[in-house]
């Protein structure tokens, strides 16, 4: 990408606050979706296998789990040579602490969720978790430590994508499974839909690049 010469861009700036505004929605809007797919009882996302695993076997809220696996993650960047950005921060802080309260509010509805409501919790979920990602993804203020492992594999190795990502997911769902983690329909159903959903939603919710003046 060709760089604006110094005085002669412009939007950025001016764009910064609504790149944050973004950012903020897309991360709440995430918590949100996580535990919609966690209070279904149908299956978890896949990190989030991992996550209420290891809650399980420590004893913690899975907000408290998936904040140190976020942690645990983002140091894995650094033999990689990735860069977080102020959004990578936001991803781990802001999804972390607002799980826990997420799930309170869910639990709310009745203990034996029939079938209709708990299928509506996964597929609400789920596009729900589109949404937040293309908001997030689409505020270009770094992307949230999952992305970058993938991304910093994908460089260092120069694997497919598709491959990177898929092993890592394959990877931390068996080990979230072995420790006690919920797979089921919703792992399955998010896994296939979520990256259709992200490809059509990211550009129609990404902020666009500044322009260079002649470009104006």
């Amino acid at each position: 990408m060709t760089q604006p010469p110094s005085g002669a861009a412009w939007g950025d700036d001016a764009r910064l606050p609504q790149r944050y505004a973004r950012l903020m929605v897309g991360l709440v809007l995430f918590a949100a979706s996580l535990a919609m797919l966690v209070r279904s009882g149908l299956g978890n996302m896949p990190w989030d296998v991992l996550g209420q695993g290891v809650a399980l076997r420590l004893g913690w809220t899975l907000g408290a789990a998936t904040l140190m696996l976020s942690v645990l993650v983002l140091a894995c960047w650094f033999p990689l040579r990735q860069r977080p950005g102020a959004g990578t921060v936001a991803n781990v802080l802001v999804i972390g602490l607002l799980v826990d309260p997420f799930l309170l509010l869910l639990g709310l509805l009745p203990d034996d969720l029939d079938w209709p409501a708990a299928i509506g919790l996964v597929v609400g979920g789920i596009v729900l978790n589109a949404v937040a990602s293309g908001l997030y993804i689409g505020a270009r203020l770094g992307p949230g430590p999952r992305d970058g492992l993938m991304t910093g594999l994908v460089r260092r190795t120069g694997r497919p994508v598709n491959l990177v990502r898929t092993s890592i997911e394959v990877l931390v769902v068996a080990v979230g499974w072995a420790l006690g983690g919920t797979v089921g329909f919703a792992t399955l159903a998010y896994a296939l839909a979520i990256g259709p959903l992200v490809h059509v939603l990211l550009p129609r919710l990404t902020v666009p690049e500044r322009r260079t003046a002649s470009e104006a």
